[in-house]
Formats: C-alpha cells, structure tokens, sequence
C-alpha cells in the first residue's frame, strides 16, 4: 500500500483518544479533491479518490459538529478547516488536529 501524500489525524484532548468517526474533506485550491473518514485511531490514511500532489494550496475541513455531539458535548464548531501550502513534492504532508469542543491547534507532523 502506498502512503497517500497527505494524511491527517485527531486527538481528542478531553478525553486524550483519537476521534473516530469524523469525515475529512480534501481540496485543492477550493475544488474538492477526496474525502475520508478518520478510522479507530483517528487518522485518515487513505482517500476516497486518488489524487496527484501538486504545487498548491489545500485545504481538511474536519466536520466535528457530529462528533461532539455523539460525545454529548454541545460544540462551539460545526467545521474546522485547514488551509496549507505544498511546494515540495517529494515530501508527505502529515496535518494533525489535536481538538476540543472549544478549541483546536494543529501543526505540520511527519
């Protein structure tokens, strides 16, 4: 299996798990590109739809908002998205977000 060029995962800081169960959606400069569904360990590793790294922008929108609600939370967001800029191609981009109902943080991993 060939590791996808981006990748993501959540961790849930409240309760310190990964977040199961979110759809992720990829795009490329606004158009869409792939979705996903972060699996048992909240990663998203492979896309719906194969896709070729270029130079761009991209953007994961995490939709979290069922997420916590599932957690009986009541969430302060619906979406979360994350905006990024490849240039070099011939390295992976590996995007976690580390989250909580009222706040989120994320950095570019390995």
């Amino acid at each position: 299996m060939t590791r996808a060029a981006i990748t993501t995962h959540i961790l849930d800081l409240v309760t310190g798990n990964p977040a199961a169960g979110v759809a992720v959606q990829l795009f490329e400069s606004e158009k869409p590109l792939a979705s996903g569904l972060t699996d048992s360990d909240g990663r998203v590793l492979n896309w719906s739809d194969a896709f070729e790294l270029r130079p761009s922008t991209y953007k994961l929108v995490f939709s979290v908002e069922s997420y916590f609600l599932k957690q009986g939370l009541a969430p302060f967001y619906e979406d979360i998205a994350i905006a990024f800029r490849a240039s070099e191609l011939e390295n992976h981009y590996h995007v976690p977000l580390l989250l909580s109902h009222y706040g989120y943080s994320t950095y570019r991993g390995s």
